[in-house]
């Protein structure tokens, strides 16, 4: 009753571990498993389902408080508790390891993965702000943060398994685009502080490219940041600021001072995680924890005692294994990134067959608006005409004054006064200068009324092709022409690609058969009856069931290497191939962003147009009076100089 209700504290925590011991012994004892004499119903319910889900075992019963243990754990985890997390891993991996997973959908394997990397990241995740809070070196920090992102990875491949989203329904999306943002923005610190490590080494380079790398993850994390908490959001822009500010400073340095040059990305040695955490270990029957075994005068505990041992076999037979297995997954794994194919786009051809769903959007937004092109050249040939009116009055104005001031050099040179002669009309001198203010304003804008132009002439042809028909669209985008030497390479690749996940799949099948079947091996019914002096040989005898799967694996692990090495051979022929690919989907991708560019420049290149309408309106008028003005004062300028020549 006290396991059921139990307080959300260490105490609570506490409690479950006794009455996991204790029910390990009962079960020593007395026959409670599934169909055995002495088993009842026991009954608890489905945390994300919320039904009442009923086996008559009691290592159901274990499970379930096993389950709830982890689930304590991870809650004190959450009020700040650190060590908590990696209780609960351990919690949930033994769970994982020992128990069968059909007990409920809550309990399969992908659910309990999901919980452990979740769990561990979290406290990769308190070590990593703590290394941060003491400044560790900063290739430790990257490293450390890189673990967090494997951790939160495995855990993301857990919540896209089809069995996973269909148990955790809405919250699926939810918990995936959470963890999805994780993984962006501890791969942004984890690169943040490898361009610092750069900048100590006082490679200027290689500073740069991990800077701009951590600062595109934080944009990633950012996007998938949307409907988060305050503080989530204001971490982020505390994060950018660091980021934006170490990559402009590094990018100006480099740009002025160093001129080193800046490698590739993939070029560098990717950062391997550092797991510096780890699943704390349950030992069920630890008296410690446990207590006085309240059971143990009902049954012998020779047999029992005999059992645990047979199983400490069956563990250390289950380690040698998965030794062997996880060393030829860590040489498939860093060989297949270092390869960086993925079979799904080794070759991107079907993308070719279609045009881009952006670049679709743009097009049926322009096939409602016919008019667009022609709108766009209509109001750039009125400011034209606008730009031309105000051009020939201020080279009228211009004129006039200048004819002006040759009839007034004459009449000095004839009357033989160099200063103007007393009483000449004063309006002459305002008209020039308001002309000349004019004649700068439009040679300003008559810079920017070329730009215009040239902007909408760079823009003109893309905006009549998405305005037009999509074949002419689909024609536009380049396509990748392959040779049949190069489709069979190709064919080639991917046979291979195929074959290294079935190979991987085949692997991951085996280990599970082989964790089921120690699952289920229980001896303790022969124990009981075997002399204790004959447990050796009964030991050996029954291990012996596992050698074919152990044999099957062997040689899933011998074949990895001739697989790699026809990888390694049809990788190199693919070389030609992939750069080929590689330029053609640059340009493909080229010609998408320019035709999307355009589309967008589109209502600017139009406001500024009626930006420069406006402007040329206002100044036609200003120069139309001016010329009015201009004339006046010329005539009154040539009648005052006649009456000089009438004296």
């Amino acid at each position: 009753q006290s396991a059921v209700s139990v307080p959300r504290d260490f105490e609570g925590c506490s409690t479950l571990r006794k009455y996991l011991g204790q029910l390990h012994f009962l079960q020593s004892r007395i026959p409670m498993g599934q169909g055995q004499e002495g088993a009842v119903p026991v009954t608890w319910t489905e945390i994300f389902s919320g039904k009442a889900v009923t086996h008559e075992d009691i290592k159901y019963e274990q499970a379930c408080v096993l389950y709830n243990l982890g689930a304590l754990h991870s809650m004190l985890g959450a009020m700040d508790k650190r060590v908590s997390e990696e209780c609960a891993a351990g919690a949930f991996t033994y769970l994982r390891d020992h128990f069968p997973h059909s007990y409920s959908v809550d309990m399969s394997h992908q659910i309990l993965s999901l919980n452990i990397n979740l769990m561990l990241g979290q406290a990769q995740e308190c070590l990593l702000e703590k290394s941060m809070l003491d400044n560790r070196k900063s290739f430790l920090v990257a490293r450390i943060s890189a673990q967090v992102v494997d951790y939160y990875k495995e855990a993301c491949r857990a919540l896209e398994n089809s069995e996973t989203a269909s148990l955790l329904g809405k919250i699926q999306k939810d918990w995936k685009k959470l963890v999805q943002m994780k993984i962006y923005y501890f791969a942004a610190v984890a690169h943040l502080h490898m361009g610092k490590q750069a900048e100590e080494q006082q490679k200027f380079g290689e500073r740069v490219i991990y800077f701009q790398s951590a600062l595109d993850k934080l944009n990633e994390a950012i996007k998938l940041a949307k409907g988060q908490p305050e503080t989530v959001q204001e971490a982020l822009r505390f994060t950018m600021d660091v980021i934006g500010g170490k990559y402009n400073s590094a990018k100006k340095d480099n740009d002025f001072i160093y001129h080193e040059a800046v490698p590739a990305l993939d070029t560098l040695q990717s950062v391997k995680g550092a797991p510096l955490v780890k699943a704390l270990p349950v030992n069920p029957t630890d008296p410690a924890v446990t207590g006085p075994d309240i059971f143990a005068k009902l049954v012998p505990m020779a047999a029992h005692e005999a059992s645990s041992l047979y199983s400490e076999e069956k563990a250390k037979l289950l380690r040698d294994v998965m030794a062997k297995i996880e060393a030829k997954n860590e040489v498939l794994d860093q060989f297949m990134d270092s390869m960086q194919l993925d079979p799904e786009t080794v070759d991107n051809l079907d993308m070719y067959n279609h045009i881009p769903p952006v670049l679709m959007e743009k097009c049926a937004a322009l096939s409602v608006r016919p008019d667009t092109v022609r709108n766009l050249v209509q109001s750039m040939q009125v400011l034209s005409g606008v730009f031309t009116d105000v051009e020939a009055s201020l080279k009228e104005i211009r004129d006039l004054l200048e004819e002006d001031e040759a009839q007034e050099r004459k009449l000095q040179e004839l009357l033989g006064r160099v200063p103007p002669a007393p009483g000449s009309p004063p309006g002459l001198a305002e008209v020039s200068k308001e002309c000349s203010k004019y004649l700068e304003l439009h040679e300003k804008a008559s810079f920017t009324n070329t730009e215009l132009h040239r902007a909408m002439n760079l823009h003109l042809g893309n905006l009549r092709l998405l305005g037009g028909p999509l074949e002419q669209v689909r024609a536009t985008l380049p396509t990748p022409t392959l040779s049949e030497d190069d489709k069979q390479v190709l064919q080639n690749l991917k046979r291979i690609l195929a074959k290294v996940q079935e190979m991987r799949d085949q692997r991951m099948s085996l280990e599970q058969q082989l964790r089921e079947m120690i699952q289920k091996d229980d001896i303790t019914t022969s124990l009981v009856t075997t002399d204790r002096s004959e447990m050796k040989k009964l030991f050996e005898e029954q291990l012996k069931k596992y050698d074919q799967l152990k044999v099957y694996l062997e040689q899933n692990l011998a074949a990895q290497e001739n697989v790699l090495k026809a990888l390694t051979d049809a990788n190199v022929k693919y070389a030609a191939v992939r750069k080929a690919l590689a330029e053609v989907e640059h340009k493909w991708n080229t010609t998408v962003q320019t035709l999307v560019a355009s589309y967008e420049a589109y209502e600017d290149l139009m406001k500024k147009s009626q930006e420069g309408k406006d402007f040329y309106t206002d100044l036609e008028g200003k120069a139309a009076k001016l010329l009015e003005r201009a004339r006046a004062a010329c005539q009154a300028s040539e009648a005052h100089r006649q009456q000089l020549l009438e004296r």
